[in-house]
Order: C-alpha cells, then structure tokens, then sequence
C-alpha cells in the first residue's frame, strides 16, 4: 500500500513539473499552427487543386517545407510529445474534480488524446527525416487488406462507427461549451473569454464535422467494398468538395477549423494545466 501510495505521489509530483506545464504549453502554439495549416490546404482543395493531403500530415509537410520548418517541426514534436505526457498523467491519475462515469469517460479521452498527440510529434519527427509516406495512400492500403475478409469489413465498418460517434461528440461538445471547464475563465477579461467562447465553439464544431463525415465515409467504404474511399480526413474534404456548393460548405469548415487553431493559442495561456 505504501509503495502504492509513493508511485501516485511519484506521479503526481511529474504531473505538476513546471517544465512539463511550459512545454505542454508551447506544445499548444504548435498544435494551433497545425491546424492553421490543415485549414488553409482545406480551402485549396476547396478552390484549387492541391497537391497535398488535407489533413494533419499533410499540415505538416508544409510547415517542413518553409523556411526553418524543419527546426520549427522538431519544436512541434517536443511541445506534441509534452502534451502527450501531461494527458498520460491525466489518464492515470488526472480529473480528480469529476467523478463517476464523468471523470471515467474524461480519462478514456485522455487515453485517444494521448495517442493522437503521440502519432503528431511522430509524424512531425518523420517529416524532419524526410520519411513519411502518404497517411491516406497508407489508410487506404490498411482498409484494403482489412476489406479481404467479411470480417475485416466489419472491423472497417465499426472503426467509421466509433470516428463517427466521435464526431458527433465533438460537435455538442463544442456547441455546449463544455471545452470552457478546461480553461482557466476567471483570469480573462470579458472580451477575451467571448471571443475565447466563440473560436472554441467554431472549432469543435468544425473537426467534429470532419471527423463524422470522415467516419461515416469509412462505414460506406466498408459496405460496398470500395477502399479508395476510407482515406481518411482528405477523403472527406475532397468528398465534401465534390457535393453541390461543396466548395462553399469546405470552406466555411476550413474557417471553423482554423478558428479552432487560434483557439490553441488561447489554450496555451488558458488552459488547466
């Protein structure tokens, strides 16, 4: 029980390293340039013909290609891996403020944030290597070999589910404004907490959309046996695209989506870390 009680204090303590909260916090800046840039080669697929994926991966490749990006990409991936660790801490022993299912469903998060943080600043570091392949030519060569048995088809089918439903949570999540809980709201001033309101509802809004058109593509992808169409997020968008006044809907999302990357910014000055 006391060795029990010394790893959780252990634990604890590297939670609240202040050099831990510095990198999460600059890791924030880093995620909301990310974002700029998945927003801007949305509205290029949206009005022109991008070359590039629309999606996290593809964000970063442009920002190794400018100039520094390379140095600028090895900054990402320390701030990215930083916030990985911080939502480690939280999954293991973080939202002691919640309880039930609330604080259980608050570490699950923590878990798919963990990962998703984990593969950026993974990513960003094979981008620095000039290594990283095409994401949606890989996810396509993945649903393809899944797609071979009735089974892997069904696997497919559940994981565009599961996006899915993602998706969707991050939309009432962003239109509840429950992303406010996480912010530190009583050091804003009143202009700064509206606008602070507004980007992050926008934003939520906005991936969550992606996210659930994206899972709802691979769902379809799985149904009829057609693996160019679970790509992931630039299937999505170059779908979405192809709709009538799809351009126009694309944007409108590339602006909700870049809305969440300056909320990012807010986030590294604000957030409860």
């Amino acid at each position: 029980m006391s060795l029990t009680r010394n790893a959780g204090a252990t634990a604890a303590q590297a939670r609240n390293s202040r050099w831990l909260e510095l990198l999460t916090r600059a890791g924030f800046i880093g995620y909301g340039v990310v974002h700029l840039l998945f927003a801007w080669l949305a509205l290029q697929i949206a009005f022109g013909n991008s070359g590039e994926e629309g999606n996290q991966n593809g964000a970063l490749r442009t920002l190794g290609e400018q100039p520094l990006g390379k140095f600028v990409l090895i900054a990402v991936a320390v701030g990215l891996f930083a916030m990985a660790i911080w939502q480690a801490f939280e999954a293991a022993i973080g939202h002691v403020s919640k309880t039930g299912k609330e604080r259980i469903f608050e570490r699950i998060a923590s878990v798919v944030r963990v990962v998703v943080f984990v593969w950026l600043g993974w990513t960003a570091i094979r981008v620095v290597q000039d290594a990283s392949a095409n994401a949606s030519n890989r996810q396509e060569q993945l649903s393809e070999r899944l797609m071979a048995s009735d089974g892997g088809r069904w696997l497919v089918a559940l994981a565009g589910l599961v996006l899915a439903a993602v998706g969707v949570g991050m939309v009432i999540y962003g239109l509840k404004k429950k992303f406010e809980r996480n912010l530190k709201t009583g050091e804003m001033s009143p202009k700064t907490r509206q606008l602070t309101r507004r980007l992050g509802t926008a934003g939520y809004a906005a991936r969550g959309s992606v996210f659930a058109i994206t899972g709802l593509l691979i769902v379809v992808a799985a149904v009829n046996y057609d693996p160019e169409k679970a790509r992931g997020l630039d299937a999505a968008l170059r779908t979405l695209r192809d709709q009538p006044y799809g351009p126009w809907l694309l944007a409108v999302m590339a602006l909700g989506i870049a809305a969440f990357g300056v909320y990012c910014f807010f986030q590294s000055r604000y957030r409860k870390v």
